[in-house]
């Protein structure tokens, strides 16, 4: 497993504030920063968040891919954010999503981090929301496929473990996995330990996440905000084992969403859960 950073643990200094929740910085990084401040952070991979760079010409793919492989960093793609295909009620979407695909496969990644939804899109009816995405997400795994790239769905605060599970096994197409997300699940109020044995055999990247219990309403996503990788709820070193008990090679991606407003100095935070991970390792 291999050391690596989410450019969505930078979402404020890449311009996406949440409302109510988080002051903007007042500057900004490109993506090409990003990539010098992982290799400053000496992390072995990165995930690149399209939504920051949603529609790449080809000489800023040719530059991103060149920067990456001088930097000897290895790559996931990731697109979908913030609500993918919208739980299957948006199929024209799928059209973007191959897109990326090729973008993926451009930039030299393997993988490819999808969402099919969001908390604001979950269907409670699963026989519905299961048939609206399975055709979607076989014919994205086809072409994904044909480019040599392994789409890995993230638990993304819209699916239970074990809807996600048999998605997958309904689907079964060696071009799509999981993007392990340790804690998206205790936010739908599932057990994370549980959650994580569950995808863990399906994995092909991750986002490894700590959080804790702020206050208010624990159905919401400010109670739920993100600390640095150890000081939280999540037992990342179980989930680490889980991982390498199933094979798992790929990313262990940081990802800082919503930081807790104790933690007023984000870069540290990202520079401790880096160092904890890293520790583990």
């Amino acid at each position: 497993m291999k050391l690596a950073i989410d450019s969505y643990s930078y979402h404020r200094y890449f311009g996406e504030v949440y409302a109510g929740l988080e002051q903007d910085p007042g500057i900004r990084i490109t993506m090409q920063g990003f990539v010098d401040r992982a290799k400053e952070l000496g992390v072995s991979g990165v995930s690149l968040e399209s939504c920051f760079l949603p529609n790449p010409t080809s000489d800023e793919v040719t530059k991103l891919r060149n920067q990456l492989d001088s930097f000897g960093l290895e790559r996931v793609w990731a697109w979908g954010h913030p609500s993918g295909l919208r739980s299957g009620a948006a199929p024209e979407e799928v059209a973007d999503l191959k897109r990326h695909t090729e973008i993926a496969a451009a930039v030299g990644a393997k993988v490819m981090r999808i969402c099919c939804g969001g908390r604001r899109t979950r269907i409670e009816d699963w026989k519905q929301h299961k048939a609206s995405l399975v055709p979607l997400l076989s014919d994205a795994a086809r072409h994904a496929r044909r480019h040599g790239v392994v789409l890995a769905i993230e638990n993304h605060i819209d699916l239970f473990a074990d809807e996600l599970v048999e998605l997958i096994e309904t689907v079964d197409s060696p071009a799509l996995g999981v993007c392990l997300d340790t804690a998206n699940n205790l936010r739908l109020l599932e057990d994370p330990a549980v959650a994580i044995e569950k995808l863990a055999p399906y994995a092909r990247a991750t986002h490894v996440k700590d959080i804790a219990a702020k206050g208010g309403n624990p159905r919401e996503f400010a109670f739920w905000p993100s600390v640095p990788v150890g000081q939280g709820l999540i037992d990342i070193p179980r989930a680490f084992n889980e991982l390498r008990k199933h094979g798992y090679t790929g990313l262990l991606a940081l990802e800082i969403d919503y930081l807790h407003p104790a933690y007023e100095d984000d870069e540290k935070a990202i520079a401790d859960s880096i160092e904890y991970i890293r520790g583990l390792l």
